[in-house]
């Protein structure tokens, strides 16, 4: 959201008088329509101490009339991105406040209700209704609010929006933010921006702006004092350039990132001489920097991630060389196709950030890095540099707070004694080597919140020490490592924040019986180790906030809990090649959010639980090489639709195939082999197209919780219904069908059948 206007805020602690009546009884009316879950407004009442509505929370007063000028109900954060929501009606009893020149709903739940009357508020000068998510139009009846200076409606309003004529009204505005609307049908909104004479803030991210049709009269801009332009992730193309040249003397922070600006980057940027922050990034620039940005003396911040960039990294710092090397705090140029190694940055002695990730550099990491003592951020992952980083790469980087070497070639070699200067938050070091000893510098560090140390070669015990950093973590992964040990109960280290960690210990050499975690973990993932015993621990986490549960390729052995209407929160549960046994309790019925089922290869018997058809989100199932019995039942292809892999075999499942499994329309692997199946197969499975796919190569099975887990890391997404993971091997549909209903007992596929389908295989 953009920066709002000021508050005015005379009076608004403080008052000498008790509130207007008239006005306390609006408020009060105005609080019983609404729903307030979190006692927000617990400070409203009828009782004589609480009579003083200027003394509410979120009201605010004239202090010498008394009037209610002032009614701030933004919705309060509980944790980072957690909030208190009021919701429900926004009753009319608003328009006795005739005087209310600041008004804030913003981040809450409220229905459509207010929309009825919003334009009779014509006293407001400061409107925030963004974050609200309401089902109709932005409406046009605010074009009666003629003395705003400041409306947010940002990511409130999914409607497509017909025209923003109503805008011509508000002449004193002076910030607006309509991002996330959809304005794909505004194809004049550039003149109706540009007349808006005092506007110094515009945001109009994701509005799915349709491109300016180049015309002098577009160019016309009579909003002189525009500051801030936020046009983010459009269809923007560089015919916005002549437009923004004519705004080039005002501009200071210019954001055109997501857009479809292609070829180099113009030197006319040189003109915009306020300007201290532009990105550029999610584009298809090509080339690399023009000299002229290196002459930009005010430029802050320079995010150019996400585009063609070529040039070699040192000719580039090259360009910035001159008035921007002592002003730039912030150098962003992740994700392009840059090479050559890192000079020599100590000239650029202000910057505070460096991301030259997912580039083509190679080289070592030159020491003078470490003259940059105003470094915070450090992030050159996912390239080739090689050789050592010791502890004079760190010297006077006391600020530094994010730091990412991961995916290079990299020996981090510290002193023994280390004691950095610095404190991280991030630290993401996957594939460096650190090993094979636990790295003892970590022990210094008191506020980590994410930590990765995998593929690091480490082949030594978990000091117990290590556990102490268990209450700041959000997110701990130490896989494809060699450690060995025990792991403690550390079921008390909850974070303290409110956060909900998630660990990743895989791919190790950990023993013993299954540790207890906080109950509070949001992912938990110890496959492939030698951890034995029974499972019982999972139990004992919060259910509705575990969502990635992997105890895959162990030792574990014992019965499966029938305790999982505690885990509804549940989207991954793989317990594949283990030695668990017993019948598949009831309880998995609850699992209604479940997309990925695996208990491959353990020793489980009896029928399946009718509830397991409760799971419809189920996308893979993986029930093969047990002992479960009895017929195919029909409700799989009845309530679990949404399949799209499905393996019963080698079980001891009897009878036919039941005609309903034909109803998985989307299924693409489908074992029923290795049983005692008899009978004639049915001839609807002509009818699974999405396992006959002609003319086309698809990967449709990866690692579901992995991806879906690095969905809240910045570069990753959560494909969960393109991506899945079984027994650790890959499955690929490549113009054929994969289809594994062959080696039935006592039936062989015919060949008109075959012919039908196409081809059944089953490539592993």
């Amino acid at each position: 959201m953009l920066k709002a206007v000021k508050k005015e805020k005379k009076g608004v602690t403080g008052a000498k008088f008790r509130c207007i009546e008239r006005e306390r009884q609006a408020l009060l009316q105005f609080r019983e329509d609404l729903t307030d879950d979190y006692g927000v407004l617990s400070s409203w009442g009828s009782e004589e101490e609480k009579r003083d509505c200027c003394k509410w929370r979120g009201v605010g007063c004239d202090n010498i009339t008394g009037h209610v000028t002032l009614l701030d109900l933004h919705s309060l954060p509980v944790y980072e991105n957690q909030y208190m929501p009021l919701g429900g009606k926004v009753s009319d009893s608003l328009l006795e406040l005739q005087y209310l020149n600041y008004l804030d709903l913003s981040l809450n739940n409220f229905d459509d209700s207010m929309m009825n009357f919003i334009g009779s508020l014509t006293s407001l000068r400061y409107l925030n209704l963004s974050y609200n998510f309401f089902t109709v139009t932005i409406p046009y009846q605010l074009g009666n609010l003629s003395r705003l200076q400041s409306l947010d409606l940002s990511y409130s309003f999914d409607a497509s929006v017909e025209n923003l004529d109503w805008l011509s009204h508000l002449s004193s505005l002076e910030s607006l933010d309509l991002s996330g609307s959809n304005l794909s049908k505004v194809n004049d909104w550039l003149k109706v921006i540009t007349n808006l004479p005092r506007l110094k803030e515009l945001g109009l991210n994701q509005c799915s702006l349709p491109d300016i049709i180049p015309s002098p009269l577009s160019f016309v801009n009579s909003s002189k004092f525009l500051a801030v332009l936020h046009l983010s992730n459009n269809n923007l193309s560089s015919s916005i350039y002549p437009w923004l040249y004519n705004s080039s003397n005002s501009l200071v922070d210019l954001d055109l990132s997501g857009n479809q600006l292609k070829g180099s980057i113009p030197d006319a940027f040189r003109n915009m001489s306020a300007l201290t922050k532009l990105v550029l990034s999610g584009n298809q620039l090509e080339g690399g920097i023009p000299r002229s940005l290196g002459e930009m003396c005010s430029l802050h911040v320079l995010d150019l991630c996400h585009n063609n960039i070529s040039e070699e990294l040192s000719g580039l710092l090259q360009n910035l060389y001159g008035r921007t090397e002592s002003s730039l705090e912030v150098l962003r140029l992740c994700q392009n196709q840059l090479t050559g190694s890192l000079p020599d940055i100590a000239r650029f002695s202000s910057l505070r950030e460096l991301d030259i990730s997912y580039n083509r550099l190679s080289g070592r990491i030159p020491e003078s890095i470490g003259f940059l003592s105003k470094l915070e951020h450090f992030d050159v992952s996912f390239n080739s540099f090689q050789g050592v980083v010791s502890g004079e790469h760190f010297s006077n980087l006391s600020r530094l707070q994010n730091l990412d070497l991961s995916y290079n070639s990299l020996v981090l070699r510290f002193k023994s004694d280390w004691d950095p200067t610095f404190q991280l938050n991030t630290i993401r070091l996957s594939s460096c080597n650190l090993g094979p000893s636990f790295p003892k510098w970590l022990r210094t560090q008191r506020n980590v919140n994410f930590l990765d140390i995998s593929r690091a070669n480490i082949s030594d015990k978990i000091p117990n020490w290590f556990w102490n950093l268990l209450p700041t973590l959000s997110f701990l992964n130490l896989s494809h490592n060699s450690m060995t040990g025990t792991l403690p109960d550390v079921s008390s280290a909850n974070a303290v924040d409110g956060t909900f960690p998630g660990f990743d210990l895989s791919y190790n050499r950990f023993g013993g019986l299954l540790p207890a975690f906080p109950s509070m973990t949001s992912s938990l993932i110890l496959s492939n180790n030698l951890f034995s015993g029974p499972i019982s621990h999972i139990c004992n986490i919060a259910g509705e906030i575990l969502s990635f549960l992997d105890l895959s390729n162990n030792l574990l052995f014992g019965q499966l809990p029938n305790c999982f209407m505690n885990l509804t929160g549940l989207v991954v549960l793989n317990l594949a090649n283990n030695n668990l046994s017993g019948k598949i309790p009831s309880s998995v019925g609850s699992l209604f959010s479940l997309q990925t089922l695996s208990l491959y290869n353990n020793k489980l018997y009896g029928e399946l639980p009718v509830s397991l058809k409760n799971c419809s989100m189920l996308k893979f199932l993986d029930l093969g090489e047990n002992r479960l019995s009895g017929e195919i039942p029909p409700w799989i292809g009845e309530s679990l639709s949404s399949l799209m892999f499905l393996s019963l075999q080698s079980n001891e499942f009897i009878g036919s195939i039941p005609p309903h499994i034909c109803q998985l329309r989307h299924v693409r692997i489908l074992d029923l082999s290795l049983n005692n199946i008899t009978g004639a197969i049915p001839e609807c499975l002509n009818n699974l197209t999405a396992m006959v796919r002609r003319g086309e190569s698809e990967t449709v099975i990866g690692n579901p919780y992995l991806i879906k887990i690095l969905g809240a890391v910045p570069g990753f997404s959560a494909a969960q219904e393109s991506w899945f993971f079984a027994r650790g091997e890959v499955f690929i549909t490549v113009c054929v069908a994969c289809c594994c209903i062959h080696s039935m007992a006592n039936h062989l596929l015919p060949s008109n059948h075959a012919s039908r389908l196409d081809i059944f295989l089953r490539v592993m």
